[in-house]
């Protein structure tokens, strides 16, 4: 119930979040309208593709204005993103199709449990297109073997690399592929010609898979440690299992505190230097759920299974008991060391952690330990306290950035600075500034200065920092019916050599990669001063 609730909270306030955003886009669109005119249906689809909003929560919203949305406009946009989801699928097809092999039909036989080397036959050859007797150097293809000790990608582990050898002949696998029941090793002809038919021995990559097995077997330990801290609906909801990374997603409702990713990771390292063998047995799948072994997401089990389990319980028993097909270590010992690198959300109620194993964390901890010695060093502190250092450092500069926008404000206040004074363009009071290092950020706390000194009119500021220049434009609010700070904006990005910019009618922000042509900017805003309705 807890849970639940938590969760239901989470996507009410997300989707809160996601409706003021929405309805402040709403108003952008709605600023840039004139009278009578239809909301863009491309607008309304993208408050739908992007914002969640169904297209009568839009009409709904613009009902009350008394607007209408271009329904055909948003028919046609969400068509186009039919036709691109189509477009999509049709140009990632499944690579080969086996409906018409010449094979006997019998399942290929996993040999990589027990061995990474083995003899085999080639039944079959496929490359795009169709089915070939027989490849030669540089052809690219997909190899069917009777028999096989390449493990194919399932249940997140992704397939063995390796060679397949016969007389005068090597062929690079690249990736292995499940098929139905049969296992395709993807690769290119790198000597000699092989044919259907011929005798081979086949070579997996014994140091990758060695370290798959370590971080397969380590997403069991870690599977079982979230559960223990964090609690029982901790649930697996996918994963990736590569030789240089492991990724685990899972249910729960919030993003982990350090203290429990710390946790976590003192657990799981403390079941690997356990040393604690592996056990697999093979099963009944009913015997082996009721015997409480955890079934893992993705994975397509028969009526035998294989049952992973690993570590022991002080109360007894073993610590982790999974349903899985993949390969494991012999000795928890084997993963070396674990450390988490990454947590994160994948969408609303999952989480994923990111974590390397063996050489690989090592490698990382040294890294870390690299730049924690040159940030130390950088810093003329102990590595000890270097986090102290760090905050005083973060906190002097926020104080002087505080200092120096004052001092900005100040300046933009009449103090100094370069630009024009307030004058009166087609009747109306306009000030324009050029504020050179100001940050685009800053602006608006500036045209919130300017407008104590000139409650009525259009101000213009342009700040150059970088390179770069940003713009901000302010309406007075008794100018708004007639003039919208959204399109003066516009009208002075595109001088920088930007793009649109966006707002409210009255104030809006926008930039572009020219800071030389600030005075142009300046004077793109006046000539559209200079065209609107006389003032009354």
């Amino acid at each position: 119930r807890a849970l639940a609730e938590e969760t239901l909270l989470r996507e009410e306030t997300r989707f809160r979040e996601t409706l003021s955003r929405g309805l402040g886009l709403l108003e952008t669109e709605l600023a840039r309208l004139g009278d009578g005119e239809a909301l863009r249906g491309e607008v309304a689809f993208r408050l739908f593709d992007t914002y969640g909003f169904p297209l009568d929560l839009t009409q709904d919203a613009l009902r009350e204005r008394g607007r209408v949305v271009d329904v055909k406009g948003f028919d046609a946009a969400m068509e186009a993103q039919r036709a691109r989801s189509r477009f999509s699928a049709d140009a990632n097809p499944v690579h080969y199709q086996l409906t018409a092999l010449r094979a006997t039909g019998e399942a290929t036989e996993f040999l990589g449990y027990e061995t990474v080397i083995a003899e085999g036959r080639v039944e079959d050859i496929l490359v795009e297109g169709g089915q070939r007797e027989s490849v030669s150097v540089g052809d690219k293809a997909s190899i069917l073997v009777n028999q096989t000790p390449f493990y194919a990608e399932a249940g997140g582990q992704v397939g063995d690399n390796g060679v397949i050898r016969a007389d005068g002949v090597l062929f690079r696998v690249l990736d292995t592929q499940r098929r139905g029941k049969w296992i395709l090793h993807d690769g290119e002809v790198e000597e000699g010609t092989l044919a259907v038919g011929s005798d081979v021995v086949l070579e997996v990559d014994a140091g990758r898979r060695d370290r798959v097995r370590a971080n397969h077997s380590a997403t069991h330990l870690l599977h079982e440690a979230l559960r223990e801290r964090l609690g029982e609906h901790v649930a697996q909801r996918g994963s990736l299992v590569a030789p240089d990374r492991l990724r685990f997603d899972f249910a729960h409702p919030g993003a982990l505190e350090e203290g429990e990713l710390a946790s976590v990771e003192r657990e799981v390292n403390g079941r690997i230097r356990e040393n604690a063998t592996v056990e697999v047995r093979v099963m009944r799948r009913d015997d082996a759920t009721a015997s409480g072994a955890r079934a893992l997401f993705g994975e397509k089990y028969g009526d035998d299974v294989r049952v992973v389990q690993m570590g022991r319980r002080e109360t007894g028993g073993a610590y982790s008991v999974e349903l899985c097909g993949g390969t494991h270590v012999q000795r928890t010992g084997e993963i070396g060391v674990f450390k988490l690198v990454s947590e994160g959300a994948v969408a609303a109620g999952v989480r994923r952690v990111e974590a390397l194993t063996g050489a690989q964390a090592f490698e990382h901890l040294q890294e870390r330990d690299r730049i924690l010695r040159n940030a130390a060093a950088a810093l003329r502190v102990p590595p000890a306290v270097l986090d102290a250092r760090a905050s005083e450092l973060v906190a002097e500069r926020r104080g002087l950035e505080e200092e120096v926008a004052g001092l900005r404000r100040q300046l933009a206040s009449g103090a100094g600075g370069s630009g024009t004074d307030a004058r009166m363009v087609n009747g109306i009071p306009f000030l324009a500034r050029r504020m050179s290092g100001v940050p685009p950020k800053e602006l608006r706390g500036l045209v919130d200065e300017h407008r104590r000194a000139f409650p009525s009119g259009v101000i213009a500021l342009v700040g150059e920092n970088d390179g770069k220049a940003g713009v901000v434009v302010g309406v007075s609010p008794d100018l708004t019916a007639r003039l919208s700070a959204v399109d003066l904006v516009r009208e002075a990005a595109a001088a920088l050599g930007g793009r649109g910019g966006g707002g409210r009618p009255d104030l809006a922000q926008g930039g572009g990669p020219d800071a030389g042509a600030a005075d142009a900017a300046m004077a793109a805003v006046e000539k559209r001063l200079q065209s609107s309705p006389a003032r009354g």
